[in-house]
C-alpha cells in the first residue's frame, strides 16, 4: 500500500503542560480540529477512560482515535482509524519540547492509502499537511488567548458575480501569500486613488491556482470597477454565476478553514463545482480599522445551479 508521512510544527507562547492538556483532552478537539470546524454537527462520542473518541457525519466521514502511549507531558501516540469514506489505519503523534518558557508542538502522521489510490500519495501528504497547519494555528491561538478567531457560517448556494474589476496578479509560494496580497493591495489602492477610479463594491481576490503539492499560489487582488486598467494592472470580469458561499468571521490567518470546509462540502456533494468560473473571496470590512476577530470574508466557490 502507498505510504505517506506528514510532520508539522509550531511555536506556542504557553507552558508545555498547558499545551499537552489541550491536545490530550479529546473533548477539547472541537475547539481547534481542522476537520470538525467543517461539520460542527458531527456526532461525537467519547470513551469512559478519556483515551478515545469516535466521530460520524456526512461531511467528515466516520472513524475513531485511541491513545496508545506517550510520555506525559512530552508526547502522545495515538491510532487514527478511518471507516468512511474509505478504511485505513494510521499512526499519529504529538511531540512537545520546551524553549525558553514556550512550547514547540510537532504533529506527525504515518499512514497508508488504498492501493488503487497510489497516485494520490503526494496530494494526500500536502492536504493533510495543510490541515495540520490549520489545526496548529488554532491550537496556538487557543493556548495563548483562550479563543480561536475563526467562525464559519455556511450560507450555501446563491447568485454571485456579474461585475468588472481592475487588479494585480502575481504568483508566490503559499507561505508568502499573505505578504504578497498586502503588497499588491497597497499598489492597487494607490492606483485607485491616483486614477480617480470609483470602486463598485468591496475588494476581493481571485484564486487562479492553489497547488499545495508544489507550494505555489497564483492570485489576483482586485476591486470592482468599470475603470480601464493601466500599467501593471489588469482588467477582467467575474461573470454572473451561482456560488456556494462560506462566511468566515475572524483573522485572515485562519481563512484556510473556510476554503477547506467549502471543499469538504463539495466532496460531500452539497454542491457541484463550476470550474468555468474562478474561485474568489470578498473582504467585507477594512482590516486597518476592524479588530481581527470581527473581519468578515465571504469565500465563493462557483457551483452549478
Amino acid at each position: 500500500m502507498p505510504l505517506f508521512t506528514v510532520s508539522k510544527s509550531i511555536r506556542i507562547a504557553a507552558p508545555v503542560q498547558q499545551v499537552y492538556d489541550l491536545v490530550r483532552d479529546f473533548k477539547s478537539w472541537p475547539l481547534w480540529s481542522p476537520w470538525l470546524i467543517a461539520e460542527p454537527s458531527a456526532k461525537l462520542s467519547y470513551s469512559d477512560d478519556g483515551r478515545g473518541y469516535t466521530w460520524d457525519g456526512p461531511i467528515t466521514g466516520s472513524g475513531e482515535m485511541e491513545i496508545t502511549g506517550g510520555d506525559p507531558p512530552w508526547s502522545i501516540h495515538y491510532r487514527l482509524t478511518f471507516l468512511k469514506p474509505w478504511k485505513s489505519v494510521n499512526k499519529a503523534d504529538f511531540f512537545l519540547a520546551e524553549h525558553d518558557g514556550a512550547t514547540e508542538l510537532t504533529w506527525n502522521m504515518e499512514g497508508a492509502l488504498p492501493w488503487f489510490m497510489f497516485w494520490m500519495k503526494g496530494m494526500m501528504s500536502a492536504w493533510i499537511g495543510a490541515d495540520y497547519d490549520r489545526g496548529l494555528k488554532m491550537i496556538k491561538d487557543l493556548a495563548e488567548t483562550g479563543a480561536v478567531p475563526s467562525k464559519l457560517e455556511f450560507i450555501g448556494k446563491q447568485a454571485a458575480g456579474g461585475f468588472k474589476f481592475v487588479g494585480v496578479r502575481s504568483s508566490c509560494s503559499i507561505p508568502e501569500i499573505g505578504p504578497a496580497m498586502e503588497r499588491d493591495f497597497a499598489k492597487l489602492m494607490a492606483w485607485m486613488e491616483a486614477s480617480g477610479a470609483t470602486p463598485g463594491g468591496a475588494p476581493f481576490s481571485i484564486t487562479h491556482r492553489w497547488d499545495p503539492v508544489k507550494g505555489i499560489a497564483d492570485c489576483t487582488v482586485a476591486v470592482p470597477t468599470d475603470a480601464a486598467a493601466t500599467g501593471e494592472f489588469t482588467a477582467g470580469e467575474i461573470p454572473a454565476c451561482t456560488a456556494y458561499v462560506v462566511k468566515h468571521t475572524g483573522a485572515y490567518r485562519h481563512l484556510g478553514n473556510a476554503w477547506a470546509a467549502g471543499m469538504m462540502h463539495g466532496r460531500a456533494k452539497l454542491f457541484a463545482a463550476d470550474k468555468k468560473v474562478p474561485m474568489f473571496e470578498i473582504y467585507d470590512n477594512d482590516p486597518t480599522v476592524t479588530p481581527e476577530g470581527e473581519l468578515v470574508t465571504r469565500v465563493h466557490l462557483p457551483a452549478k445551479p
